[in-house]
Order: structure tokens, then C-alpha cells, then sequence
């Protein structure tokens, strides 16, 4: 419904509707965006408390160790546990939302959300909190734009979003190429086309989920389209942040 040609509803004495569609569609979008900022907010205070409460430092805030709870949440199999249960979530939300109760997919998109925080809790570690700030507000910036251009351009940017997934593959075929056998070459080039990937997803996504939007939907079906828009996003701008981290982050 979101490509309703409100030209012809004005001629065709359907301006009411065409205005009706127009305030759903501007609701619905505001809607995801609320639970995307939320669910980024919440991901940020979660690393930030595990990262106060993970290390020990001294006068000039260098750290000088790590306390109990970071040897655990830091060290052994605890960032492979986090890691996977964050992929879990993400597979269980994504293949049940339609057997879901709007209620119960937000929740368990707070508590993805959640965990990702704590297994992000490392970035606090190895970079600077004020490089890690900065490239958050380019990140943030960089994901406004560009999901402004996918919500309002006119262009189809359906065969753009196939190619970038068939991308993204690749890139995490690479990625684990490099977690077996690690290459500073390979890091970067896998830093550098991430964000062109994720750049581009953003605009994909924002365009794909403006199109998920109808307005005979129920609340509760709206929800859900509602959470799942939210979380592509959400990790839309969480892969962009990293990656950029990567690339321009300044090491502790």
C-alpha cells in the first residue's frame, strides 16, 4: 500500500484515503525507527556497564587488568556462548515472527539486543572511548542519510539489494577465511567493502520495509512487520558502526 499513487486518488476523489495512507505509512515508519533507537540505545548502556564493571585501571584511566566478571565475560568460551545465542535469536525471531505474539518478538528483540551488548562489551578494550564515540555519530549520521535517500528516492533498488546480499555472503565467507587463518590484508579489504555493503543495505532495507506496509493490517501484524523492520536495521547500523570502528578506530 505504501505505493499507492495518491495522484490518482486525488482525481478519483480518494484524497482521504491517499492522506490516510500517507499518516499510516509516517506512523508505521516511526514505529520501527522508536524500537531500532531503542534496542541501539539499549546495546550501548549493556557494553558500557559490562565494560565499567570487566576492568581495573589506574589514575589515567589506562586499564590494568580485568576484575572477576570480565575474566568471565572476556576470557574462555563466554564470548562464543554470547555470540551464538545473539545468531540464535536472530534465526528464531526471523523464522517464527509470524507465529509470534507482537509482544513476545518485541521482547526477544530487547533481549537480542541485550546480549549483543554484552558481547560487544570487547570494543571498549581495544579502542578509545572518544574514537569509539566519534565513529558512532559518523556511523549514525552516515545510516540517517542513507536511509532517508531509501525511504524517499523513487528508484527500485530491489536488484541492488540482491546483489549486496549475495555480498554479504561473501563477506562472511571472508571473514571466516580470516578468523582461520588471519591476514592484516584481508581485514581490511573486508573492513572497507563492509561498509559499502551495509551502506547499501540500509538504503535496501529502509525502501523494503517502507513497502511491507499496509494499511488494512491489524496491530498486532503491524507489530510484528514493525519488529522485523526494526531489526534489519538495527543490524544495518551495528555492522556499519563495526566495521567503520575497524577501519578508523583509534587502538587503546
Amino acid at each position: 500500500m505504501s505505493d499507492f499513487d495518491r495522484n490518482v486518488a486525488a482525481r478519483g476523489g480518494f484524497a482521504d484515503r491517499a492522506a490516510a495512507v500517507d499518516a499510516g505509512l509516517r506512523t508505521y515508519m516511526l514505529r520501527v525507527y522508536n524500537y531500532m533507537g531503542a534496542a541501539v540505545a539499549l546495546t550501548g548502556v549493556v557494553s558500557w556497564l559490562c565494560f565499567q564493571n570487566a576492568v581495573v585501571t589506574n589514575e589515567a584511566g589506562a586499564i590494568t587488568g580485568l576484575t572477576a566478571f570480565g575474566q568471565l565475560i572476556l576470557g574462555g568460551y563466554t564470548p562464543i556462548v554470547l555470540m551464538l545465542a545473539t545468531l540464535g535469536l536472530v534465526f528464531f525471531i526471523s523464522f517464527r515472527i509470524n507465529t509470534l505474539q507482537y509482544s513476545t518478538a518485541l521482547g526477544l528483540f530487547m533481549l537480542y539486543a541485550a546480549l549483543l551488548g554484552a558481547a560487544l562489551t570487547s570494543i571498549f578494550v581495544v579502542y578509545t572511548g572518544a574514537s569509539i564515540t566519534r565513529v558512532f555519530f559518523i556511523s549514525a549520521t552516515s545510516f540517517g542519510a542513507l536511509s532517508l535517500w531509501g525511504y524517499t528516492t523513487q528508484r527500485d533498488l530491489s536488484g541492488m539489494g540482491s546483489f549486496l546480499i549475495m555480498g554479504l555472503f561473501g563477506l562472511i565467507l571472508a571473514s571466516l577465511v580470516n578468523l582461520i587463518w588471519p591476514s592484516g590484508a584481508l581485514a581490511f579489504a573486508i573492513s572497507v567493502i563492509g561498509v559499502g555493503i551495509f551502506a547499501g543495505l540500509t538504503a535496501y532495507d529502509t525502501q523494503r520495509i517502507k513497502e511491507m506496509y499496509d494499511s488494512m493490517d491489524d496491530d498486532g501484524t503491524m507489530g510484528r512487520k514493525a519488529v522485523m523492520g526494526a531489526l534489519s536495521l538495527y543490524l544495518d547500523f551495528i555492522n556499519l558502526f563495526l566495521m567503520m570502528l575497524r577501519l578508523v578506530g583509534d587502538r587503546r
